[in-house]
């Protein structure tokens, strides 16, 4: 396994939609091994492939005692109920801001072997799990902010020393 490095926003890759999985190999199985090296490594609870540069529709997760991947994921909401709370994100590192998101949701896909699985989630789960789809379409956490609080994140962003322009 390797720790890959993250890649930070300014990056392409990270408002790049994914594309679809269809080869379940060594080499995807290989892909979601780095990827929860490298998301354990900095210390979240979920990472995206493109956050690692690679546009394949493939996430990993580790929260609410449950670990694993989803390949080319899908999830509907269960119910009306949201939930509001803070949110980051390993590639936009030392912003955090309240999102809000749905409280319950059914997720499926595959795992990495190509298996078919379905995830009931309710709370972080839930956030994790949309928070990681919404990188796979190539949308970033920042734009489900508040105008005030995106506002606000965007100036500590070109603040930030790890910023690039």
């Amino acid at each position: 396994m390797t720790v890959r490095p993250l890649r930070l926003f300014g990056d392409p890759v990270l408002t790049t939609v994914a594309a679809p999985v269809t080869e379940f190999d060594d080499g995807l199985r290989r892909l979601v091994a780095d990827m929860l090296e490298t998301m354990d490594a900095a210390g979240g609870v979920g990472l995206a492939a493109n956050q690692i540069g690679i546009a394949r529709r493939v996430f990993v997760f580790d929260c609410q005692g449950m670990r694993g991947a989803i390949i080319n994921p899908v999830w509907a909401p269960l119910g009306g109920s949201e939930q509001v709370g803070p949110e980051g994100c390993l590639s936009i590192p030392g912003i955090r801001a309240d999102v809000a998101r749905h409280n319950t949701l059914v997720a499926s896909g595959a795992d990495a072997f190509g298996r078919p699985l379905a995830i009931r989630a309710t709370g972080l789960l839930a956030r994790c799990i949309q928070h990681e789809s919404d990188h796979l379409d190539g949308v970033l956490f920042l734009s489900r902010m508040e105008p005030a609080a995106k506002k606000q994140a965007m100036a500590q962003i070109r603040a930030a020393d790890w910023f690039t322009a």
